[in-house]
């Protein structure tokens, strides 16, 4: 099941305090470079799943009537990490900034949490070498 969440609620999953490296990945169905990016995603995920420093949350902007269309779009593409649904559409001058203060609210959108803090923002699709190494840099 996925679970329709606002930013709040996404808030609090990545404000952990603990070591554990928080990677969200921003995007949606209808979304051509996300579509592009997610095996990336699921390869990396299927890699570091094991690693308790690790953690892949997909965050899909689709609206809440769509989720059919994203449960599809998770079995097809074999999403093997948490996606939640951000239903705050109408809240998002409100919530994009905070994320990141340069985010246009363009997507897809990678940004990396450990300790409670942003530690790194990916404003474009990323390549998969490019994520490795920065999960790399955060985790042991």
């Amino acid at each position: 099941s996925i679970e329709v969440i606002k930013y709040e609620q996404l808030f609090e999953k990545v404000n952990q305090t603990n070591d554990q490296l928080i990677v969200v990945n921003f995007w949606a169905t209808w979304c051509g470079p996300c579509v592009e990016e997610m095996p990336h995603f699921v390869e990396l995920n299927e890699k570091y799943k094991d690693n308790p420093n690790f953690k892949l949350l997909f965050v899909s902007m689709d609206r809440a009537k769509q989720l059919d269309k994203v449960h599809q779009f998770i079995i097809d593409y074999k999403m093997n990490a948490e996606v939640v649904l951000l239903d705050d559409n109408k809240r998002m001058n409100e919530w994009i900034p905070k994320v990141d203060a340069s985010w246009n609210g363009n997507i897809p959108v990678t940004v990396l949490y450990q300790n409670a803090e942003k530690v790194h923002f990916v404003g474009a699709a990323i390549e998969s070498k490019e994520l490795e190494e920065l999960i790399k840099t955060y985790i042991q």
